[in-house]
């Protein structure tokens, strides 16, 4: 959603997106301490970085989905994982298929997790054979160098890293006394472990995007290419990932303007959402944003510090991710309202953190059950401990953001399944996913998820666009 602008016309500039697994915003720019991230710190310096950023879901393909079509989860499709079988609804237009029509060079290389087609996703061409950092930076880094079409372009290079597991071949682990476990975690020997391992794998990723960034400045591209870097949830560790917790939305996410844009670098704090995410780099390339979609451009807020916030409040939601959970949230800067529609233990860990060492090192409380209503004071409870929806002194807050909640999902068609059948939809496609690992091939040292391998083939996708 942008102000209408008869007289627009689109800039000729380019757009090199970044984006990572599972790492919210566990970098040393973000307050993370003991975490190796030099690139990425020094593009937050020189760029916008955004501190009140928040995925429209916890988990992979609904986050990502949203971030690529402008729509919430429920509206575009991908209210579960795309390898579980959810798809994008036919009507729905990414933002690489409309620059595409608009007369961009598109191309992705590396991870994608919005289709088990990647032609669906409206790239001229891409190659998801491999989405390990090194090799999407080094074909990413050929594709500027050999390119010559002199059409703008987008560049989408999709890191596996940071998901799980931390091999300690692939990335060299932190040592586990050093690094400072976040509040949300307990302070336990395996949970240090699996925060050493994290943050190797962030030392190997930060180091190919910075390769990247070397590349975009050794061809002269800086001072007509926006460079844009996000990740699409939460870390995955117990009470992140999965959750509508501010550990589970929250995400990294940087801009770096154009040099020839002459916009000073700058934290933006105002709340932004996925979903605000196309409709933002549309309205800075100067098009029209499509009306179907819900999210609201942030471009002149961006490059002008002083304009207005966009919003008072933004939306997050979960409804499948291994099992059936239906959870909404609104969050505004100052609270945190959650609504849970389904009996559930607190804490419904996804299989990828259920094997972990932090998930081993819970205390049990995790299997409580869950409350119907959470309400957390974000001023003194950051990490969302105390549940303060039946409170009497907040009941008119309760009110105010239920109200808000029940709004937006009427007015963006939310709908959710019976309980019945919601299970049995989950109960079909996990009966798929444990076929599956019957196989051999499934069988591979820490791969048995498909959302843990990095390579096309693996995860049965087409993997180029071309015969190339």
């Amino acid at each position: 959603m942008t102000p209408a602008d008869d007289a627009r016309t689109p800039r000729r500039e380019n757009v090199v997106f970044i984006h990572w697994h599972d790492l919210g915003r566990h970098l040393a720019c973000y307050g993370a301490q003991g975490v190796t991230s030099p690139h990425l710190d020094a593009l937050a310096a020189h760029g916008i970085r955004l501190t009140d950023a928040h995925a429209a879901a916890p988990l992979c393909s609904p986050a990502r989905g949203a971030l690529f079509s402008g729509r919430y989860p429920h509206s575009n499709g991908l209210v579960g994982l795309a390898h579980h079988g959810f798809e994008y609804h036919d009507d729905v237009r990414t933002l690489p298929q409309i620059l595409t029509e608009s007369g961009w060079q598109t191309s992705l290389f590396g991870m994608q997790h919005e289709s088990s087609d990647p032609y669906r996703l409206g790239y001229e061409e891409f190659d998801v054979s491999d989405s390990l950092c090194d090799y999407v930076v080094e074909q990413s880094q050929r594709w500027l160098r050999d390119r010559t079409d002199d059409r703008p372009f987008l560049l989408t290079a999709g890191f596996f890293e940071t998901h799980r597991p931390y091999p300690a071949s692939d990335y060299p682990p932190d040592d586990p006394e050093s690094v400072t476990v976040p509040g949300f975690l307990p302070d336990a020997w395996p949970v240090r472990e699996d925060i050493a391992g994290l943050q190797g794998s962030i030392t190997k990723a930060d180091a190919a995007v910075g390769r990247l960034l070397a590349t975009v400045n050794e061809l002269g591209l800086d001072d007509s290419t926006w460079i844009v870097f996000i990740t699409d949830h939460g870390v995955a560790f117990p009470r992140a990932k999965s959750t509508l917790y501010q550990e589970g939305t929250g995400v990294a996410c940087i801009i770096r303007p154009p040099s020839g844009r002459g916009v000073a670098a700058r934290e933006y704090d105002d709340l932004f959402s996925g979903v605000d995410v196309t409709p933002t780099i549309l309205d800075l390339l100067g098009l029209d944003v499509p009306e179907a979609m819900e999210g609201f451009s942030h471009a002149d807020e961006l490059v002008a510090a002083d304009a207005a916030p966009v919003r008072a409040e933004l939306f997050t939601e979960k409804t499948y991710h291994d099992s059936f959970d239906p959870i909404r949230a609104v969050r505004t800067t100052r609270y945190s309202y959650i609504e849970n529609y389904a009996r559930r233990p607190a804490l419904s860990l996804p299989l990828d953190i259920l094997d972990s060492p932090s998930a081993r090192a819970l205390d049990g409380s995790q299997d409580f059950p869950r409350a119907e209503r959470e309400l957390y004071d974000l001023d003194t409870d950051p990490y969302e401990r105390t549940n303060l929806a039946e409170d009497a002194a907040y009941a008119d807050v309760v009110a105010d953001l239920s109200d808000r909640l029940h709004r937006w999902r009427s007015d963006t068609g939310d709908e959710l399944p019976a309980e019945e059948v919601g299970n049995q939809i989950a109960h079909d496609f996990m009966a798929r996913h444990h076929q599956q690992l019957r196989t051999e091939a499934a069988r591979q040292d820490q791969r048995s998820l498909p959302s843990r391998r990095p390579r096309g083939e693996q995860r049965e996708l087409r993997e180029h666009s071309t015969d190339n």
